[in-house]
């Protein structure tokens, strides 16, 4: 059966939201080369699929994953013509984020932009520098987002964003925090190829691989970690399971990796019933847990799926890659193609 690929750029239609996925730079090869991936960004694809069910008409632009040059982004930019453009920025795309922002106001002089994303909040002044820039997102962006564009022109009202104000930086209230994940729809998977997207080496142990997210927030108070003071929230144990048999049966997904930052600490989750209710009789899995204070959930996962020949031998590959990572994973095997990144 063929399973679905997922629009590129060349697909790109005229829009309310563009969402843009910055690449990360590569100059060299060293010893990062073999941790090179390119993964669906979740965070952009959880609020377009928000924004979607709103009734907004949204797109999203990987640049990453595709290796866009800069005409091909101009060229995306035109068709889209959109109103407004979303950008995340990590540290490692924060370059080519800022220089993609302008690349847009000089394509769509009349759209606003708004960045996101943990590099943006962690320095937001430095964010907002870029004369390209209208605002910056704090924290979750599903409701922050739709609030903004409901807004108009009265974003002194507008909780969680941060923005100019003549010389000023306006930093409004932060939204509440949402504790029942299971409001937002499965993010929006159709919006990207998916069939573009690899695992870092040694990653994984069959493909294709998909990431994906249960919880938000960690309950660690590291000094260094922008999840630090942070409220911990799970989705059910069932919308998990439901997302993973959407990804198989749709795109014939072989794995799902989990990025959450602290995946086991949810042990209620880990013992749901709902997985009774899939069959897994074709399934192995494999889970990484390298945090001493995880061994309790550790050892329920391994006893979970013991009736399944259930292993753990990816253990010590994963390590230098992901803390926490649960994949299920049934056969077949597709060489995915590494590339270096666009250097925009």
């Amino acid at each position: 059966m063929n399973k679905k690929k997922g629009p590129t750029s060349r697909d790109i239609i005229p829009c309310d939201v563009l969402f843009i996925n910055p690449p990360w730079v590569s100059k060299t090869q060293n010893i990062r080369s073999g941790m090179k991936h390119a993964m669906p960004p979740l965070s952009i694809l959880s609020i377009a699929a928000y924004l979607e069910s709103k009734d907004y008409i949204v797109q999203v632009l990987d640049v990453h994953v595709e290796r866009l040059l800069e005409s091909d982004l101009r060229a995306s930019m035109r068709r889209a013509n959109p109103r407004w453009v979303g950008i995340t920025l990590l540290t490692a795309t924060s370059v080519a984020g800022h220089k993609i922002a302008k690349i847009v106001k000089e394509e769509c002089p009349n759209c606003r932009i708004v960045i996101g994303g943990v590099h943006a909040e962690a320095v937001p002044e430095e964010t907002l520098s870029n004369s390209a820039v209208d605002f910056l997102v704090r924290g979750d962006g599903e409701i922050v987002f739709y609030n903004l564009l409901q807004a108009g022109e009265n974003t002194n009202s507008v909780k969680g964003i941060t923005y100019r104000e003549g010389k000023s930086i306006v930093m409004n209230p932060p939204e509440d925090v949402t504790m029942d994940l299971d409001i937002y729809p499965r993010p929006a998977y159709h919006l990207v190829p998916m069939h573009l997207y690899y695992p870092a080496i040694a990653a994984y142990k069959k493909l294709p691989v998909i990431n994906m997210m249960m919880t938000r927030g960690c309950p660690g108070k590291c000094t260094f970690c922008n999840s630090a003071n942070t409220s911990l929230r799970t989705r059910t144990a069932a919308s998990v399971v439901e997302d993973i048999i959407y990804l198989n049966k749709t795109y014939g997904i072989k794995e799902i990796e989990f990025f959450d930052d602290t995946f086991t600490v949810m042990v209620k989750n880990v013992k749901e019933s709902e997985l009774n209710n899939i069959d897994l009789s074709t399934l192995r899995g494999v889970v990484n847990c390298s945090e001493p204070v995880m061994e309790k959930s550790h050892k329920v996962f391994l006893k979970r799926f013991k009736h399944i020949n259930f292993s753990q031998d990816a253990l010590c590959a994963s390590y230098a890659l992901a803390e926490n990572t649960f994949a299920v994973t049934s056969g077949g095997f597709i060489q995915p193609t590494q590339t270096d990144c666009v250097n925009y």
